[in-house]
């Protein structure tokens, strides 16, 4: 069908069919595409739009295509996209009844519902994969309750913590991405169908029962909005932008924990490579490569957020344009989110370099400081002051941690406030001891493994709403 034929005199040309063409990235909505006319013929039959015998003949079509797959499509250029590639099929198969097809609606509405049905289906499928991907992050968590580790802020020893602690931080984060990503999905599942062009069509179509076969929770109920909204993919694409950030920075501690120098973590063979030069090399290759496709995400999200700045309503072709970014996001998305869950599972822990970190440099400081507070009733400020000088004295004069004492800690109180600590050897070793550390901090969110076991509870208790909600 040559949709030039009535308005327009002669052809494009070759090299202006190629610019206009949607049809490579249209490929990803061809099923969408049969779904859709296939909801909208059923509907229109219904309302006695159409006879009922050309609408039995363009399901059947419908259906053949179907089976038989994309392959069946003539493809050429002159076919500006899948819509009406699709009804070329239909029209091959029936003759010109087949026009009947496209009554009441038009590519706008057709497009833009075509991209919900297809979005809604990846949301559904990274949604599932992020909440497979937080249970195995809880099962590690789970053999690690008393791992000690050591957490950093400004990449700076500060207390010790477990490894069920910080990976828990992971799934935390996680369970936001997926929260903030099935958000976006509420603003997918509308239907536009029905807005035709702009304004809708005079034709009595049941909107409702367009949605309802096409699985759509509610319609879009302004026909200028419906041809022209693509704040969903942005949405969207924002969420899964900040799912690849925190997989960013999760590769950029997995790249520092790897090294010589941290010791902490093996990543497996199976997610590492090797120099072409330097035969030592075992290279955290996959994490770099997944920590910089985070910014593939980004980049997407302001294509996308740049086209549609000021574009006026309704329809504007602008608006093709952001399709292949949605689908490259989502696809990388994907990519990295499998990578990802791969990687992490099977990292090998060196618990002995975890708590010897945990035990330098002091990181236990911090409890010492609260045993003066609560031993001593001292204002916090001035146990800082106390355990601050101490740990200045010590460094300077090589003191270890296992050799702070009393004796020690009593000559920082004298010099400073003329007057000794008087406090008790066991109440120091257990502040200075990193395990003891732990195993104080009992508060919702803390690090002891009571407070990281009622932790993972609730995130199993959240995995299994989440799969029962959405049916997974």
């Amino acid at each position: 069908m040559n949709l030039r034929s009535g308005r327009l005199k002669g052809k494009m040309s070759h090299e202006a069919a190629s610019f206009n063409s949607s049809l490579e990235f249209d490929k990803r909505i061809f099923e969408a595409d049969i779904e859709l006319n296939t909801a909208h013929t059923t509907m229109l039959a219904k309302q006695g739009i159409i006879p009922e015998k050309t609408a039995t003949n363009i399901l059947k079509a419908l259906k053949d295509l179907k089976e038989e797959g994309i392959e069946a499509l003539d493809l050429d250029l002159s076919v500006e996209d899948i819509h009406m590639a699709v009804e070329n099929y239909v029209t091959s198969k029936i003759g010109e009844e087949a026009g009947y097809m496209h009554t009441a609606k038009s590519r706008n509405d057709q497009v833009a519902t075509d991209l919900r049905l297809v979005l809604k289906k990846e949301i559904k499928i990274i949604g599932l994969n992020i909440l497979n991907f937080i249970e195995e992050i809880i099962n590690m968590a789970d053999e690690h309750k008393e791992t000690i580790f050591v957490g950093y802020t400004h990449l700076q020893h500060a207390q010790p913590t477990t490894f069920a602690h910080h990976l828990l931080a992971y799934a935390n984060a996680l369970r936001r991405d997926y929260e903030r990503l099935m958000d976006a999905y509420k603003r997918v599942d509308m239907n536009p169908l029905g807005s035709a062009a702009l304004t809708t069509t005079s034709f009595p179509i049941d909107r409702e029962m367009t949605t309802e076969l096409l699985g759509f929770s509610r319609i879009m109920e302004n026909s200028i909005d419906g041809v022209s909204s693509r704040d969903f993919i942005a949405e969207t694409v924002f969420s899964l932008s900040m799912l690849t950030s925190t997989f960013s920075k999760i590769c950029e501690e997995l790249i520092n924990w790897s090294t010589y120098e941290f010791g902490v973590v093996e990543i497996a063979y199976e997610y590492s490579s090797t120099s072409s030069i330097m035969p030592q090399k075992k290279n955290p290759d996959i994490a770099e490569l997944a920590r910089a496709k985070s910014a593939i995400l980004t980049g997407e999200l302001m294509t996308i957020m740049t086209i549609l700045k000021a574009l006026p309503y309704s329809y504007n072709k602008d608006l093709q344009e952001i399709t292949p970014h949605l689908w490259n996001a989502v696809d990388n998305a994907k990519s990295i989110l499998s990578i990802m869950h791969g990687m992490l599972s099977t990292i090998t822990l060196n618990k002995e370099r975890a708590s010897e970190l945990a035990k330098s440099n002091f990181a236990t400081a911090t409890e010492l400081a609260d045993i003066l507070v609560r031993e001593k009733n001292m204002p916090f400020r001035t146990a800082h002051k106390i355990v601050g000088r101490m740990v200045t004295v010590a460094l300077d004069d090589n003191v270890s941690i296992d050799n702070i004492d009393l004796k020690f800690l009593d000559s920082i109180s004298q010099e400073l406030f003329d007057k000794p600590l008087d406090l008790e050897e066991d109440l120091i070793r257990k502040a200075l001891d990193p395990l003891e550390n732990v195993r104080s901090r009992k508060v919702i969110g803390g690090s002891s493994p009571e407070a990281t076991q009622n932790a993972i509870l609730s995130l199993r208790t959240f995995l299994e709403d989440e799969s029962d909600k959405n049916g997974f």
